[in-house]
């Protein structure tokens, strides 16, 4: 069975400008661009572009990526056969159909399924896709380990993406801490015949020690979504920025909620998801009991303004996403610098604890 060190040696192969420990950010739909996905791939790690259900969107910041990694000075980088970045894809939301031709044309090397409405949805996309680029590697992204195992033997994924409970954004709204999470489903793949598909792990991970613990857990890289948030190249509200680097003790400031997906309206999400964001007066709001509507009707009322809502403090309507790890990011930073030094920081622990 592959362990990750096998696993790290497989990524390399397709991912050849990548170096290790590997660092990917989120494919953050709406605030993961070219910009930082370029800047994260050229500095040795994976970078992510997240769609929306845009197509015509997509691939405009696709053509930017590409633009970019031509005049890119690394070899690597300049000859990688596809294009050296990954798109996530919400399969809920967007239209097979219109998902094809793009990643036809453009050629990433990953393309990331998350959020698919039945579990069996995974496979039609991995086989469409994988017609559309041969070239290019699936992976899925799940949330427990009945999931993990089911993926595994329908979609065949190339790697599988453990998120923790502790992510911001959407998840499955049942699910542990990677930190129980990784073992138990490396343990059921390996003993279901499963265990040559590589595992990266997401979700709390804002530093270079959570990134170490990931690896020592077995994971053969790392997700990053909140300390990106805090990147010069990110794409965010400048009040969701400030709001994410004055927040304090992730797990109180930060909750698990259905309703940051009811704030406009009836949530489009699948049963099984919901979202963690800041606390802010919506959530305080629902939980001291006030009606959807009467939330629904000032949320609403205050996205209309300069500010979208966005406030510091928990003073604002709307949902901040973000995950337990927020109380750790503390500056913005150029994205390459966040990788760099989280590498850094990993392998200095890794050398002390012997793994190096």
């Amino acid at each position: 069975m592959a362990s990750r060190i096998e696993w790290q040696k497989e990524l390399k192969t397709y991912l050849p400008w990548t170096a290790s420990p590997l660092i990917m950010n989120a494919p953050m739909g709406g605030c993961a661009w070219a910009p930082l996905a370029t800047a994260v791939s050229q500095a040795g790690g994976l970078g992510f572009i997240g769609s929306l259900h845009e197509m015509s969107q997509l691939r405009t910041q696709l053509t930017q990526a590409r633009d970019t990694f031509k005049a890119s000075s690394t070899d690597s980088i300049a000859t990688s056969p596809t294009l050296p970045l990954g798109v996530g894809f919400l399969v809920f939301l967007c239209k097979l159909e219109e998902v094809v031709p793009v990643v036809t044309d453009f050629k990433p090397a990953v393309v990331w399924l998350f959020a698919a409405k039945e579990l069996d949805d995974y496979q039609v996309w991995a086989e469409k896709l994988r017609e559309a680029s041969p070239q290019t590697k699936v992976w899925v992204q799940v949330g427990n380990v009945e999931a993990a195992v089911r993926v595994a033997r329908t979609a065949k994924p190339d790697a599988l993406c453990l998120q923790g409970a502790d992510a911001g954004g959407h998840g499955f709204e049942a699910g542990a801490g990677i930190i129980s999470l990784l073992p138990e489903a490396t343990d059921t793949l390996r003993r279901e015949g499963l265990g040559h598909i590589a595992l990266v792990a997401s979700g709390g991970i804002a530093d270079g020690r959570g990134v170490a613990a990931a690896l020592a857990l077995g994971a053969a890289g790392a997700v990053m979504g909140t300390r990106f948030l805090a990147s010069k190249e990110v794409t965010v509200h400048p009040i969701w920025q400030e709001a994410i680097l004055k927040a304090e003790d992730g797990g109180q400031a930060t909750r698990r909620s259905r309703i940051f997906d009811q704030l406009r309206g009836p949530s489009i999400w699948p049963e099984a998801y919901d979202g963690r964001s800041l606390v802010m007066k919506s959530f305080t709001d629902y939980a001291q009991g006030k009606s959807l509507e009467e939330i629904q009707r000032l949320h609403n009322e205050a996205v209309s303004g300069e500010d979208k809502g966005f406030a510091t403090g928990g003073n604002g309507r709307a949902a901040i996403w973000a995950g337990a790890g927020v109380g750790i990011v503390k500056e913005v930073e150029a994205a390459a610098d966040i990788v760099n030094n989280v590498r850094e920081e990993t392998r200095a622990i890794m050398i002390g604890l012997g793994y190096l």
